[in-house]
């Protein structure tokens, strides 16, 4: 009997860990193939390419980003494949199973919850005398002509280490280095959010520590550069994680990890051991705020210290040692526009490395979809099942957030501007989120939603934005986007989108001026003894209207003395001079 257990990835870059949990737990026993593709992938090609391999069971991993397309797939192949057995899992078709049987009758099985037993059991019977009612955990159909649907018990969990590794399969190791490889030491949540499907199960348990770190060095050994930790909450057992991130610190070979923490429960030992021992770069948190919202947070049954929070976020952000990444949900229950507004700016103050405003989805299965009617919640029907309104917020002001959330990916996430926006949020607008906002609202009026943009468009974007909105002190923000600008390019930029400040004659004036004298520059600047055609060559040179210098050091904006910002690329990247000029020294 052939097997095919396949999903639709969200990117190309992703592997899918289910896929192999089930490959791994079965393949002693049945010819079992992994076949992985992407939600962007035409749905003939993936047909065309299933429908060679000529199996009898086709197994698909079901999430609220590939449902859809899936349910596509499904019908096709039961059109030209009839006889192929068609089984559903994951957490999408883990809830509401029924209805999932009786929307899309082509499906003949559905796994519930954690499948590797499971699908073991159901392959057996299939292959078998297929007793259906002995297989726990599963829903199938009965009757002569299928037309009622079953759902058995569900099956008690397996010891996680009877479960083979995934890890382990030689066709994976050519693709590990251009891949993210996603990682578990525990299944399980010990606490109760109301909007996630990790609080229906009860409890935590976890791998052996000696599994955990023999599956972690063949992946490095084999190649591995970015291993993504799956655990709800790694840092529960502050023990285990501890030996955990030692382990890493001693054998990382260059390999870059990332977990899912919670912040107010890192214990002091603990942060202090990762700010004194952690080579920078190879440890990446997300943490999830979700709500500052004390009302919220009752609601969602979500514990939070937001003090002790701040003070971890803190913590690692001066250890300068890990990147953090921190989550909000808009539309959780009584937070409304201006209650969201405070969380996004209390949570912007700790600036985390990324923040990541999401919206509530209302997943199959947890409490708050239970609830929806409770707090008028209206929501998608089809996945993501993303909320459309509540009784505290309505769409108006959900697409308000929206805007907040392409301007937060595009000026803070990606890092193009820094310096910049560092300066508006605090000496131009009232708050973070206010120059998110009306910046957002300005680009959709603009109808720059509809098209493209390159790194020169997110520039003059914001400066025409500046402009209408007639902000002070421009000459101090454009000083700061031009030198933003120059830190994005690795390479001299053969032209830039403002009218140069330096003509020709200052130009030549300081190009000479640097080769004959570089000490009027620093110390470091002489010791790459260049001459005027090498700054010619690799230098990009800048007149801005106040002391750069003495801004990145203090804060403090000192417009008695301009900054000759000198640009120096070579081999690859950028490396910055500056020069003071006082006001009676510029060249004109």
């Amino acid at each position: 009997m052939k097997v095919v257990v396949t999903t639709l990835n969200a990117k190309y870059i992703h592997m899918s860990l289910a896929l192999r949990y089930l490959q791994s737990y079965c393949q002693q026993d049945f010819d079992m193939e992994i076949a992985e593709y992407t939600i962007k992938d035409p749905a003939m090609n993936v047909v065309s390419d299933l429908y060679k391999k000529e199996a009898d069971v086709i197994g698909f991993s079901c999430y609220i980003w590939n449902m859809q397309e899936t349910i596509t797939l499904i019908k096709m192949l039961k059109k030209i494949s009839p006889q192929t057995k068609i089984v559903l899992g994951g957490p999408e078709v883990s809830y509401d199973t029924a209805e999932w049987m009786e929307k899309i009758p082509e499906v003949d099985f559905i796994v519930m919850g954690e499948g590797e037993e499971t699908f073991h059991h159901l392959l057996s019977e299939i292959k078998g005398e297929q007793k259906y009612h002995f297989v726990f955990g599963i829903a199938y159909r009965t009757g002569q002509e299928g037309e009622e649907i079953a759902v058995n018990p569900p099956r008690q969990k397996l010891a996680l280490d009877d479960i083979p590794s995934p890890h382990r399969s030689p066709l994976d190791v050519p693709q590990l280095q251009n891949r993210v490889v996603y990682f578990e030491t525990s299944r399980g949540c010990p606490f109760s959010c109301q909007f996630c499907l990790s609080s229906i199960e009860v409890g935590v348990r976890y791998f052996s520590m000696e599994r955990t770190k023999q599956d972690i060095l063949y992946l490095i050994a084999s190649g591995a550069k970015l291993i993504k930790f799956v655990d709800r909450t790694f840092n529960i057992k502050r023990d285990y994680a501890l030996e955990v991130f030692e382990f890493l610190i001693e054998n990382h070979q260059g390999c870059v990890f990332q977990f899912e923490i919670t912040a107010d429960i890192m214990r002091p030992e603990v942060l202090n051991y990762l700010a004194e021992h952690a080579p920078p770069g190879i440890f990446r948190f997300e943490i999830g705020v979700q709500s500052t919202n004390d009302a919220t947070n009752d609601i969602i049954q979500r514990r939070q210290n937001f003090d002790k929070l701040s003070r971890t976020v803190t913590t690692i952000k001066n250890s300068e040692k890990i990147d953090q990444h921190l989550d909000l949900i808009a539309g959780l229950p009584e937070e409304d526009y201006a209650t969201f507004r405070k969380t996004f700016n209390d949570v912007f103050a700790l600036r985390p490395e990324e923040l990541q405003l999401g919206f509530l989805k209302m997943l199959r299965g947890t409490g708050l979809r239970h609830n929806a009617e409770k707090y008028g919640y209206r929501y998608m029907d089809t996945p993501p099942y993303e909320m459309l309104s509540n009784d505290k917020m309505p769409f108006s002001d959900i697409v308000r957030i929206k805007q907040v959330e392409d301007i937060l990916e595009k000026y803070w996430n990606a890092h193009r501007l820094d310096h910049t926006v560092e300066y508006l949020i605090q000496h131009v607008f009232e708050s973070p989120f206010d120059f998110f906002q009306q910046f957002g609202a300005y680009w959709e009026a603009q109808g720059w939603q509809r098209i493209g943009h390159q790194l020169e468009h997110l520039f003059t974007r914001l400066h025409a934005f500046l402009h209408q909105a007639e902000v002070n002190d421009m000459d101090v923000i454009l000083s700061l986007m031009k030198y933003d600008y120059y830190l994005n390019h690795n390479y001299k930029p053969r032209k830039v989108w403002w009218d140069k400040q330096l003509d020709k004659g200052d130009h030549t004036y300081w190009m000479q001026k640097l080769a004959d004298d570089p000490f009027v520059v620093s110390a470091d600047f002489a010791n790459l003894e260049m001459n005027e055609k090498d700054l010619r060559k690799h230098v990009a040179l800048e007149m801005l209207s106040f002391d750069l210098e003495t801004y990145l050091q203090t804060g403090k904006v000192d417009k008695e003395v301009n900054s000759l910002l000198i640009s120096l690329y070579r081999l690859g990247k950028v490396d910055t001079y500056m020069a003071k000029v006082k006001q009676a020294d510029v060249v004109t």
